[in-house]
């Protein structure tokens, strides 16, 4: 399985022109039967409801609202005000309000049903929604008044949140911040004191989750970056403030699962429960790879303790990702699902706080509203309870397929000149099936691979391969140990 494990690929000889590279992109996307375009109807359908908008007639402009996104973006779904509030703190959190722009069943709801979320490769975004409402009215863009759905969390001093209501209302963002440079203001001490009380919820939240065994991999994410007029592959990890910033999209997942949970209607976000067997098997491995693992010590706390900058420990991170597959979506009305929670989390969780790009959410944000304003829950979002999990189970698949093959791509248009050549690596997996296969972290350039052995492969160990194919066609990389 990739783990995504990428150090860096420098600009230069490594870095590849991106027009060299769509016409593989657009092979892709026929292969998948996508597209970035809709078809008339649908914008037509979209420029009118941006136009004209359901508005709400709660307004919260003057709470000074912000967004916290990568740079480039422009679909903003989710904008913060945190406060305190004696000891605790008082979390508002708008989300982006599709309710305004969609009717269910117009062109709009049923091109989105189909599509389920938004696609992302390089510089081809296939967005869930026409961007006249995703990256324009629906979006919450700065100094704009935008439709919301608006969160207030009470939460104490401990992190815990202790009381939550969604409702309907106009806000207005007053910035757009962009993770880096925040972490910049944050660090020399001239960011706004809300981002103090971010930091704080967000460090409570993160040791809440400890002591709760909830669980996240350190994976780094392997991104492709356009700088300049080349792309080039590049290893990049979580910032603090987007850790922080994580916290508060988890907490309201929390609150909106809680009020589902309670009321026994809803869509929850799932993942199984450990199997004691995958435990085992990483015991053994962790021997294997020379990792002091105390019996004592539960799984959670024994990952939190990986550094996946060390070579063996980055092997044990790849092989904890076994523990958290099969996660989907359950819906419920009138008795709650056999398998409700989250396990990674170790809690009931819900999706609600990316609806411009995520189908699931409108439905569970309309369900969370209707609740707290002790309304019925609409009934064209009950007809789709059952029907939502395989529609974003297969918009999961799709989306993790584009990506894939996106990234393989671009690993092989960087590799194509240097076939014949040596690298230095380490083996991150062994295929369980055949201990002769498996995948290796290149670290000049950073490239994640197939590699193939003559024997059993030294998983955690750093190894000298030989790249033998690099085929941007195909877009097929493989080392031989």
């Amino acid at each position: 399985m990739p783990s995504n494990r990428v150090i860096s690929v420098r600009a230069g000889d490594d870095a590849v022109q991106p027009e060299s590279l769509r016409e593989g992109i657009a092979a892709i996307q026929a292969e998948l039967g996508l597209s970035t375009e809709f078809p008339d109807d649908v914008e037509r359908a979209a420029a009118a409801a941006a136009a004209s908008p359901r508005l709400p007639d709660l307004d919260l402009t003057h709470v000074p609202f912000v967004t916290i996104d990568p740079e480039s973006a422009q679909d903003l779904d989710q904008a913060m005000y945190l406060e305190r509030d004696g000891d605790g703190y008082v979390v508002r959190y708008a989300i982006a309000d599709l309710t305004a722009f969609i009717t269910p069943g117009d062109p709009i709801d049923v091109e989105a049903n189909r599509r389920g979320e938004t696609l992302y490769g390089a510089d081809s975004k296939i967005p869930l929604h026409p961007k006249v409402i995703s990256e324009d009215a629906g979006s919450l863009l700065p100094d704009e008044v935008r439709p919301a759905l608006v969160w207030t969390i009470k939460v104490d001093a401990t992190g815990e949140g202790t009381d939550a209501n969604v409702e309907r209302a106009l806000v207005r963002s007053r910035a757009k911040l962009d993770y880096a440079s925040l972490q910049e203001e944050i660090d020399a001490g001239t960011a706004d004191e809300m981002f103090t009380i971010l930091r704080e919820v967000g460090e409570l939240r993160i040791a809440r989750e400890a002591a709760r065994g909830g669980v996240s991999l350190p994976l780094p994410e392997q991104e492709i970056v356009d700088e300049d007029g080349t792309w080039r592959l590049e290893f990049r990890s979580m910032a603090p403030v987007e850790s922080w910033n994580a916290q508060i999209s988890l907490l309201t997942g929390f609150a909106a699962a809680s009020l589902m949970v309670y009321a026994r209607v809803g869509l929850l976000r799932t993942l199984p429960p450990v199997d004691h067997r995958d435990i085992t098997r990483l015991h053994r491995t962790a021997k294997a790879l020379k990792i002091e693992w105390p019996a004592e010590q539960l799984y959670p706390d024994f990952i939190r303790s990986l550094d996946p900058a060390e070579p063996n420990h980055a092997a044990m991170v790849v092989a904890c990702t076994r523990i958290l597959r099969g996660s989907g979506y359950v819906g419920f009305d009138g008795e709650l699902p056999e398998q409700a929670q989250h396990s990674a989390l170790a809690s009931e969780y819900a999706h609600v706080t990316a609806p411009l790009r995520r189908l699931v959410d409108r439905y569970a944000l309309e369900i969370c509203v209707a609740l707290c304003a002790d309304q019925d829950v609409p009934g064209w979002v009950l007809e789709k309870l059952h029907e939502l999990p395989d529609t974003m189970r297969e918009s999961s698949r799709r989306a993790n397929q584009y990506e894939n093959a996106i990234l393989n791509l671009v690993e092989a248009a960087v590799l194509a000149p240097r076939v014949g050549e040596e690298f230095s690596a380490v083996v991150v997996e062994v295929d369980e099936k055949d201990d002769t296969r498996g995948d290796v972290t290149v670290q000049e350039p950073a490239i994640e691979a197939g590699v193939v052995g003559s024997g059993p492969l030294p998983v955690g160990e750093e190894v000298s391969v030989r790249l033998t194919t690099a085929d941007v066609e195909t877009r097929k990389v493989e080392f031989t140990l």
